[in-house]
């Protein structure tokens, strides 16, 4: 399959939400995705960005993207966080899902950041196995901590 990898346009967001949602139906939660085209827009190409996303497309359609935003590490310093790196589920096991990660490793590289972190859910074994045969440290003692809205709703009126 013949492919490009290059950074995504705002004329790009209605291609990467659709991915964004794709993922959340392959994750089990296809109720999660509350972001909006409109938001991916303003955040990742208005006048301060917030993210960068790479997209991976034929002539015909986007068929991957792999977004990445700066975190800030206190025992390493700039780090980049892979948010997402999502492949069409018609377009898996041809390369494309490598080659975007591939330009995120290249993109860390450039900026001389000292780490480039993401997450990976226990059941998906595949990608899994591929991060651990490129080299990365999946970390299995760590559990992912998070607060959704109501959660921190809840908790600031406890405080109070």
């Amino acid at each position: 399959m013949n492919f490009t990898i290059r950074k995504a346009v705002s004329t790009d967001v209605d291609a990467i939400f659709k991915l964004i949602n794709e993922l959340a139906i392959f994750e089990k939660e296809a109720d999660a995705v509350v972001i909006t085209a409109e938001d991916l827009r303003e955040d990742g190409f208005g006048a301060h960005p917030k993210f960068h996303c790479f997209l991976a497309e034929t002539d015909e359609e986007v068929l991957g993207i792999a977004l990445v935003y700066m975190r800030y590490s206190t025992w390493k310093g700039e780090v980049l966080h892979l948010e997402d790196l999502i492949v069409s589920e018609k377009a898996r096991g041809k390369g494309i899902g490598g080659n975007l990660l591939t330009e995120v490793i290249t993109f860390g590289n450039d900026l001389g950041v000292k780490r480039i972190g993401w997450e990976v859910l226990d059941w998906n074994t595949p990608a899994i196995e591929f991060y651990e045969h490129i080299g990365a440290d999946v970390k299995r003692d760590w559990h992912v901590v998070q607060l959704d809205e109501k959660g921190i709703e809840n908790y600031l009126v406890k405080r109070k």
